[in-house]
């Protein structure tokens, strides 16, 4: 039988993935294309998960332990996140 990870560790797992998955610091992402015929900003979209992103890193290297609202929001946003990514092309299915 598996073990359920805590809430913290479940945070991190989140965190871990989005780290992998989005290019949340590659120059290419945070510039407008030449048609600027986005659907949902890259570049605003990636910053606000970059600061959800380094708030909890943060809250949790001070001992925070995440609610699980919170983790659930956090992954919510990086679902909703993702898909706009893929609708522009940045990242594949």
């Amino acid at each position: 039988m598996c073990k359920k990870p805590d809430r913290t560790t479940a945070m991190l797992d989140i965190i871990s993935q989005v780290k992998q998955q989005f290019p949340l610091y590659d120059e290419s992402t945070f510039v407008c294309g030449p048609d600027n015929k986005c659907v949902g900003c890259p570049k605003k979209l990636l910053e606000l998960v970059d600061t959800d992103l380094t708030y909890w890193e943060s809250a949790i290297a001070r001992g925070v332990t995440p609610q699980f609202d919170e983790i659930r929001r956090f992954g919510k946003l990086c679902n909703n996140v993702r898909r706009a990514l893929v609708r522009n092309n940045i990242i594949s299915q």
